[in-house]
C-alpha cells in the first residue's frame, strides 16, 4: 500500500510563513502598486525580518511570479501527461483547458483565485512586470517545446515543429491575455471562456478564409460560450 509521507512540523512551518509572505506581497501589489512596494512593507505585514523573505524569495519580482510558476509547472506536467494520440496542439489545448480546474486548485493552495488574477491584471497595465512575464514565459515556452519533442520522438534542436507548435499556442494565449487584461469583470469562469475562444479560432485562422465570418470578432464572449472543450 502507498503511504504519503506528511511534511514534518518545520517544513509545514516553512511553507506557512512562506505562503504569508507570497499573499501579503501580492496583496500589496495589487492595492498599492508593485513599483511603490518595499520588501520592508511586506515584511512588516507579516512580523517577518528581510532576512526570512530573502530565504525564501530572491527579490520582488520573484514574489510577483511565484504563483505563475505554479500554474506553470502544472502546466508542462499536464501536457507530459495528455495522451500520446493526440496531437502536439490538441494536447496543449487539452492540457490548459481539461486540467483548468487542477490548475486552479495548484493555486487556491497558495492564494485566493481573484488575488491570483488581480495581479495578473496588474502584470499587463505594468511595464517591468509585463517585460518579466514575457521573459519568464518564453522559459517556458521552451520547456514546453522539450515535453511536446520528446511526445513525438523529435530532437528539438533539429526539428523546428515542437517550437513552432508552442510559439503558435504561445501567441494565441499572449492574444487571449491582452484582450483578458482590458477587463476588470472577468473571474475563473469568464476566463475559461475567453480562452476557448480564442484557441477555437486557431484552426479557421491557419487553414479557412475568413470573409463568410465578418462580425464574428464582435460578437461577446460570454453569448458565445465554451465550445468543443
Amino acid at each position: 500500500m502507498n503511504t504519503v509521507t506528511r511534511p514534518g512540523l518545520r517544513e509545514r512551518k516553512k511553507q506557512r510563513t512562506r505562503d504569508a509572505l507570497l499573499q501579503a506581497a501580492l496583496e500589496l501589489f495589487t492595492t498599492q502598486g508593485y513599483e511603490h512596494t518595499t520588501v520592508d512593507e511586506i515584511t512588516e505585514a507579516v512580523d517577518v525580518s528581510q532576512r526570512t523573505f530573502f530565504r525564501y524569495f530572491a527579490g520582488k519580482e520573484d514574489a510577483a511570479f511565484a504563483v505563475q510558476d505554479i500554474a506553470h509547472t502544472r502546466f508542462a506536467a499536464a501536457v507530459r501527461e495528455r495522451p500520446v494520440d493526440e496531437t502536439p496542439l490538441e494536447a496543449l489545448r487539452n492540457a490548459v483547458l481539461k486540467d483548468w480546474d487542477t490548475i486552479a486548485e495548484a493555486v487556491e493552495q497558495v492564494v485566493p483565485i481573484e488575488l491570483y488574477l488581480r495581479m495578473c491584471r496588474l502584470t499587463e497595465s505594468t511595464p517591468a512586470l509585463l517585460a518579466a512575464h514575457l521573459r519568464r514565459s518564453d522559459e517556458v515556452g521552451e520547456e514546453v517545446a522539450r515535453v511536446i519533442a520528446e511526445r513525438e520522438g523529435l530532437d528539438v534542436d533539429t526539428d523546428p515543429r515542437p517550437r513552432v507548435a508552442v510559439a503558435v499556442f504561445a501567441g494565441v494565449i499572449r492574444v487571449m491575455e491582452r484582450r483578458w487584461g482590458l477587463s476588470e469583470d472577468l473571474g475563473a469562469t469568464e476566463t475559461r471562456a475567453l480562452t476557448v475562444r480564442y484557441l477555437d479560432a486557431v484552426g479557421p485562422v491557419l487553414t479557412e478564409k475568413w470573409h463568410a465570418d465578418r462580425g464574428a470578432a464582435d460578437t461577446p464572449v460570454n453569448a458565445r460560450g465554451p465550445q468543443n472543450t
